[in-house]
């Protein structure tokens, strides 16, 4: 999705990098490494208390209203212990022992901060049972080894920053920049969550949603900007970007306002020449997909009636699937209007669509929208004991079979002279 979104990482499992691999499941030799040179300084040690052992402690913390914390009961083993167990064949994890005394940390967003790990937590758990690592071991390890210069990750870590600092110094390591970003949070304040399967990104991509759009209503929570403004392109957010810029409360994602965002980028997409021959492919295969059988006509998966379609809409949708939902499906296949529900909008039925004929016979070269209107009023007025509006709406049924849409100057245009004349012979002149 990253790909998607027009911002690929460096490295990564999918395009290799010097650090490789990427994924923990093949890196557990080096966590075991790691913690076997922790065991070895004293820094950490094997825990044998059993899951039971351990829901027990947490129950009886939350009974005396205390946090649930681990005793670090085994940090006591002696080494004979120690070995007494492991040539049993007992199932065990290693836990970090956390000192006092934690040093103060620089944030890059939230400024200095202390936060006394040992007197509130139990030892951590670094390495399960099964080989793997927690969180606390792997992003240690893992930043290390690949160099990385700065973390910026949820604020929800940052309470844990000093347990890694506290690991970094038991290494020997210099520890990268820290910054703690704030929350997204729901309309209603709640936090966004994965379990809410309508917050992740492929749900977005696979409903017509751009990449651009998702990145701007994101970026625009107090994700360090000077000003909030929709329409910034990625090259544009990466020059503004400022972190200390970036808010320290929690922002609203707003998503009902994502389509608003959506239909910005998409009029600017549709105005670059490049960026639009893309959208006319992307529009072709929509078009096939959900009318295929349907079309008559297969003139209208022409890039030339496409890319009509395009720049006539440009500004009025939000998505481009938009432009296959029924209320659109008169620029891809001919409606059927029963005589009977014209004559009802006007008994001139036949006379209207005669002029009407007339003047598309015309076929006036670059005809906009705002011409074509004036020349129907104008020829409206020709014909006694009408309304412009009832003229409309007859035509408006002939073309489209629909009583609303796009004004009947733009859906000529978007149709061609052609197709409109003969929707119009069909449905008005007996």
């Amino acid at each position: 999705m990253l790909e998607w979104a027009g911002i690929p990482p460096d490295e990564s499992p999918r395009r290799g990098g010097p650090a490789a691999p990427y994924q923990q499941s093949q890196r557990l030799d080096l966590y075991k490494e790691a913690t076997e040179l922790l065991l070895k300084k004293g820094c950490a040690y094997r825990c044998f208390c059993t899951p039971r052992r351990l829901e027990l402690l947490k129950k009886e913390a939350l009974r005396s209203q205390q946090p649930p914390r681990y005793d670090n009961r085994c940090r006591h083993l002696s080494p004979k212990q120690v070995a007494e167990k492991l040539s049993q064949g007992t199932d065990h994890v290693v836990r970090f022992r956390l000192e006092e005394h934690s040093e103060p940390f620089y944030d890059l967003i939230y400024g200095w901060n202390k936060h006394e790990v040992a007197s509130v937590e139990g030892d951590p758990v670094i390495l399960k049972s099964d080989g793997f690592p927690t969180y606390h071991l792997a992003n240690v390890v893992d930043d290390h080894e690949m160099g990385i210069s700065h973390v910026l990750r949820g604020a929800e870590w940052l309470i844990s920053t000093p347990k890694h600092l506290l690991l970094y110094r038991a290494f020997g390591w210099d520890p990268p920049h820290f910054g703690h970003l704030p929350l997204l949070l729901n309309k209603d304040g709640s936090k966004l969550s994965k379990r809410q399967g309508d917050i992740f990104v492929e749900k977005f991509a696979q409903e017509g949603y751009l990449p651009e759009a998702l990145l701007d209503i994101i970026t625009s929570c107090g994700a360090g900007f000077a000003e909030n403004r929709m329409g910034r392109t990625l090259k544009e957010l990466v020059e503004e970007f400022d972190v200390s810029r970036t808010e320290r409360h929690s922002s609203l994602l707003e998503l009902e306002k994502l389509a608003e965002y959506n239909r910005t980028h998409l009029s600017c997409k549709i105005a670059e020449e490049t960026s639009r021959q893309k959208l006319v492919a992307e529009l072709q295969a929509l078009v096939d997909q959900a009318y295929g059988e349907q079309l008559v006509d297969r003139e209208v998966l022409g890039k030339e009636h496409i890319e009509q379609v395009l720049l006539l809409r440009r500004g009025h949708v939000s998505r481009l699937k938009e432009l296959v939902s029924p209320k659109y499906a008169y620029l891809w296949i001919r409606p059927s209007v029963p005589h009977e529900q014209l004559q009802a909008v006007s008994d001139k039925a036949d006379e209207i669509g005669r002029l009407v004929l007339g003047l598309l016979e015309q076929q006036v070269a670059g005809w906009t929208p705002e011409q074509l209107s004036n020349d129907l009023r104008r020829l409206q007025e020709q014909i006694r004991g009408t309304q412009y509006s009832h003229v409309m709406k007859l035509l408006r049924l002939a073309l489209s079979g629909r009583q609303e849409g796009p004004s009947v100057a733009e859906m000529i245009i978007s149709l061609g002279p052609r197709e409109a004349s003969t929707r119009i012979q069909r449905a008005l002149c007996r």
